[in-house]
């Protein structure tokens, strides 16, 4: 496969998933705003920084509120990360790889493109209530990845969009529990109260995951829900999961079942160890929110190893070619 289609699908993916975790954020963040203090720089400010997109809103915006960060996070097109920006150059991918993807996958994702467009036309962000916007982008996202999984040929090129997907959901997973990590209440004595078993539910329901963990553990805790969302290997959008099925079609590429052959193999394996021997007590120790940073920069890693094994060294011999 052309590297350039490779690094296409992957980054068509990528930007999809990007698109429906934004609007995952957003809803838990607006949900969780209804039960907090309304203090709206300590509600919202948290949700940017969290993103990874707060030196770009920093330069641009003096204030933060709730109306200017859904502009930011859903509308922006100045934002290279806003579901705007997201859903248009997955459009654009999807556009120059159109002999690789199917009738069906081009027409939703247009469709996704042009509902987002009309929704920044209409100014969708002073919606003093915009959950019903975001819900739609959700299920639109997820109709989407049924078609790509009905309808594509499991090569190569299904297989680097499908870790595109992956990468992206455990870095967003990860990035998603850090918000109550950021909007935790102030005092240990109200921790596992009522106010706080409330945002953990919340948190739950952002990433449709509240109904799978009550039929597994029932009760909330913050140690089982954190268990759920980064150490189950059966739950579709837990971190765990995500790696398990990412490392399964990079196998799939190389060919390789053991050791590894690459250096994004490598680095996806040793992560991927990592919290396969690894219990939620141990991650509490360390610090939930300092887990979770560092995992960040090793996911990071595992996306350095994939450019550099598969993306800019078969460019490289393409050119020489």
């Amino acid at each position: 496969m052309l590297s350039r289609v490779a690094n296409t699908m992957y980054w068509m993916n990528r930007y999809i998933e990007r698109t429906e975790n934004y609007a995952r954020f957003m809803d838990v963040n607006f949900n969780l705003s209804l039960e907090s203090p309304p203090d709206a720089e300590e509600q919202w400010k948290p949700l940017v920084v969290i993103t990874g997109d707060w030196p770009i809103y920093e330069s641009r915006y003096k204030t933060v509120d709730k109306e200017r960060v859904i502009y930011f996070l859903g509308f922006d097109p100045k934002n290279p990360n806003s579901i705007y920006s997201c859903i248009t150059q997955a459009r654009e991918n999807a556009r120059s790889i159109r002999q690789e993807i199917t009738k069906e996958v081009w027409e939703q994702i247009n469709s996704l493109y042009f509902f987002v467009k009309e929704g920044n036309e209409k100014k969708q962000w002073t919606s003093n209530d915009p959950r019903a916007f975001f819900k739609k982008i959700k299920e639109d996202c997820q109709l989407l990845y049924g078609m790509f999984d009905a309808t594509i040929t499991r090569s190569d090129g299904w297989h680097f969009g499908k870790i595109g997907q992956l990468i992206e959901r455990a870095d967003k997973t990860s990035r998603v529990m850090d918000v109550k990590y950021h909007i935790l209440l102030t005092t240990h004595q109200q921790v596992g109260g009522p106010l706080d078993l409330m945002q953990w539910a919340a948190l739950l329901k952002s990433v449709s995951a509240y109904d799978m963990y009550r039929k597994k553990y029932g009760k909330l805790t913050a140690l089982n829900i954190s268990e759920f969302l980064i150490l189950d290997k059966q739950f579709p959008r837990s971190i765990l999961c995500c790696l398990i099925h990412a490392e399964k079609s990079l196998q799939e590429i190389t060919g390789n079942t053991a050791g590894f052959s690459c250096e994004a193999e490598k680095q996806l394996g040793k992560l991927k160890s990592e919290l396969e021997f690894i219990s939620i007590k141990d991650i509490f120790e360390i610090g939930l929110h300092e887990y979770l940073d560092g995992f960040q920069q090793k996911l990071n890693a595992v996306s350095i190893g994939l450019y550099d094994s598969f993306f800019a060294a078969q460019a490289q011999v393409q050119m020489q070619q």
